[in-house]
């Protein structure tokens, strides 16, 4: 029993060290410096090691959630944000329309991307797991 309770407890212990957001004395400069740049004036936001080993700056511009990502050198990755159903633009409300006409949105986020550029990531949610579609603002597919 006692064995137990002590396996319990570090188990405990390793999961919730894992699940915590960094401190910014844990990010690199780098990135700290590179989020300043790219954000001026945003000054308090909240960085995490995400699972790819991308640092994710957590920050609110306007009121509304951003998740910016950075590479551990500092280079910007993308920048996303999540918009209601009725944000999404007409063109790609139209083509999810015809060619997923069963289908209902998990989740719609607005991303700025270094390598794809603008575009709208759109999940639905089907059964057994969820589906993301990428789209250009004109309705096109990434």
């Amino acid at each position: 029993m006692k064995n137990t309770v002590v396996l319990f407890t570090l188990l405990f212990i390793s999961i919730t060290a894992s699940c915590q957001t960094r401190s910014s004395k844990e990010v690199p400069q780098v990135v700290s410096d590179a989020f300043e740049f790219k954000y001026p004036g945003e000054k308090d936001p909240d960085f995490e090691l995400d699972d790819h080993g991308y640092w994710e700056a957590h920050f609110k511009k306007d009121g509304e959630k951003y998740r910016a990502d950075f590479h551990a050198d500092g280079t910007w990755r993308e920048t996303e944000n999540s918009i209601k159903d009725k944000e999404i633009p007409k063109a790609i409300q139209e083509a999810i329309e015809k060619e997923f006409p069963d289908r209902t949105i998990q989740e719609a986020e607005h991303v700025m991307s270094a390598t794809k550029g603008e575009f709208y990531d759109i999940e639905f949610k089907q059964k057994g797991k969820n589906m993301d579609v990428e789209y250009r603002e004109d309705g096109t597919k990434v």
